[in-house]
């Protein structure tokens, strides 16, 4: 034990003394310049513009995704034409109480839906979101063709990934350390 200036005693060695003993995390801006591929995606799912609202409903459930690609030919090696999405259905399906057996995505998708290049960073896919207010943003390669998609659930898991400690480490309820009495057993 040493003794500091108030003649109080530390169990500190006296290097430690000085050391900033609850260090702050600090966000590392360099993670918004990388690019979208170190992001935890998957490969799109595409399907044609003429195929039934029902298919692309039954693969976006099946496959626990959020959206589904429309492409001329419906796969990934031809150019992206639209993008539909769980918020389509809601608002262009069920709000409207048509018939996704009898609907057509050509009838329903977002035409020539907002995409950034499959080299673009972390910031231009976030920016991308929060000013159109987009969960997900498509990324093309040179000929338009869809390489990925990406959604807010990549970028989040992206950013856990990169904060393991600060995130997963957090009390299971919001506040509740804030509470707790040192007293007792």
């Amino acid at each position: 034990m040493n003794p500091d200036i108030d003649g109080m005693t530390t169990d500190l060695p006296d290097e430690a003394y000085f050391d900033d003993i609850r260090s702050t995390p600090v966000f590392d801006a360099r993670l918004l310049h990388e690019p979208l591929t170190v992001l935890p995606t998957r490969t799109p799912i595409c399907f044609k513009g003429s195929d039934a609202v029902s298919e692309a409903m039954n693969a976006m459930q099946r496959d626990h995704r959020g959206c589904v690609l429309i492409t001329e030919d419906g796969t990934q090696r031809s150019r992206l034409t639209g993008i539909f999405t769980e918020r389509d259905i809601l608002l262009r399906i069920i709000n409207r109480g048509r018939n996704p057996a009898t609907v057509t995505l050509d009838e329903v998708m977002v035409r020539d839906p907002e995409s950034l290049s499959a080299d673009a960073s972390i910031a231009w896919v976030l920016n991308k979101m929060s000013v159109g207010g987009f969960r997900h943003v498509p990324a093309v390669d040179e000929e338009g063709h869809p390489a990925i998609i990406v959604s807010v659930r990549d970028v989040v898991q992206f950013l856990v990934e990169a904060f393991p400690n600060e995130i997963l480490n957090l009390p299971p309820e919001f506040g509740q350390d804030r509470y707790r009495t040192r007293d007792g057993a």
